[in-house]
């Protein structure tokens, strides 16, 4: 298959990378880390004011209108620069489930302000017991006059520190692991009942749990039909996934470079390593296992917008698993090949490693992927 970008998508790769080598340089990122943030709002800032926040919405909402591949351009550079912002989370993911559920009042007040980055949003779906499986939720939403009361606990929110509303899936219907009876909840960060531990993520971003103590939330905090939402988040999973293969290949990418730059200039018995044909031989592993991965991701990116159905969701299954499995062969290699540098926290590379590693817990392990998979070829 010969894919080649567009003119346009080109212009947006180059600015996106662009921007990340002028402000994002390794020792930057340590600050933004160590920040209270957990991230660089100056640089969220620019990525609203040259338009990277709206590429992920619709036309017709005030959006660039991109596809999942412009998507994939962005993540891949966000990934290279181990990007701290929830641009996943919150324009991606979130700002998916919003566009797909929200009624036409939720989306001309919401939209604009989440499009031009003043807004950031937070999926909450997640919960201690659930270990990726959507529809095992726990949380509770009753209703009570003028709205809907939630009670629960939400684990490892990415971003939901600094988010202004975050996205909660709460049970309204049904016992705990039912397909039916989950809803979707806009909920202010500050509503009342609602508490928070924040936490840094041994990769960098910074997540928190959530905790729900009779949460008051109005009718019009209802994203779609009552018990109706399963279908979305799950669609929307999807589209997050392919996002994050696309990430994890920026990632892998730079792991790639740094392992190749060390082999060139790290010297033994008065010669450079990388002439030593065994480590060519692991470099060139990398190197196939990365070439994989990125036809899997490009893939992902490809059929990521397209309608749900069985066939999306097996490719999408099989990607996350190869990608997952090459980014843990990659750091593993990189590690191995750099030797006890690798490992350090000062080097960009150990951050890399770490990031691959998570990359494959989020939204579903290689082994939840794989099982997936299976099942769907039973279906087929």
């Amino acid at each position: 298959m010969d894919f080649q970008l567009s003119e346009e998508q080109q212009m947006l790769q180059d600015t996106v990378a662009r921007l990340v080598r002028d402000h994002y340089g390794f020792e930057q990122r340590e600050h933004f880390y160590r920040s209270e943030q957990g991230f660089s709002r100056e640089f969220w800032q620019q990525l609203g004011e040259l338009g990277l926040t709206s590429v992920p919405f619709a036309e017709a909402h005030g959006g660039f209108g991109g596809s999942g591949v412009d998507n994939l351009l962005i993540m891949t550079e966000l990934g290279r620069g181990l990007c701290l912002e929830p641009y996943l989370q919150s324009q991606i993911h979130a700002g998916g489930l919003l566009q797909q559920l929200g009624s036409a009042e939720q989306r001309e007040r919401l939209l604009p302000v989440l499009i031009s980055g003043e807004l950031q949003l937070a999926v909450a779906l997640e919960e201690p017991q659930s270990h990726y499986r959507l529809h095992h939720v726990q949380t509770r939403a009753v209703r009570v006059e003028g709205g809907w009361e939630l009670c629960g606990r939400k684990a490892v929110v990415i971003g939901g520190h600094s988010a202004g509303l975050l996205l909660v899936s709460a049970r309204t219907g049904g016992e705990a692991r039912d397909e039916q009876g989950i809803s979707l909840f806009l909920v202010d960060a500050r509503a009342s009942g609602l508490s928070r531990r924040v936490y840094p993520t041994i990769d960098g971003p910074k997540a928190c749990e959530l905790f729900l103590d009779r949460v008051r939330v109005g009718d019009g905090d209802l994203l779609g039909e009552p018990g109706q939402a399963l279908a979305a988040l799950r669609y929307q999973q999807g589209r997050a996934i392919a996002a994050q293969c696309a990430e994890a290949i920026g990632s892998m990418e730079e792991a790639c470079r740094l392992t190749l730059d060390y082999l060139k200039t790290r010297q033994q018995f008065g010669t450079p390593i990388g002439k030593f044909q065994a480590l060519q031989h692991r470099m060139v592993d990398m190197r196939t296992e990365l070439e994989l991965a990125t036809s899997m991701a490009i893939l992902a990116a490809c059929v990521a917008d397209e309608a749900d159905s069985e066939e999306r969701s097996r490719r999408l299954a099989a990607a996350k698993f190869i990608i997952v499995r090459a980014g843990r062969f990659i750091a593993e290699q990189a590690i191995q090949l750099h030797g006890g540098i690798g490992m350090t926290w000062e080097y960009s590379l150990a951050h890399h490693a770490k990031r691959l590693v998570m990359l494959g817990h989020q939204l579903g392990d290689d082994d939840h992927h794989l099982a997936a998979y299976a099942q769907l070829l039973k279906t087929a």
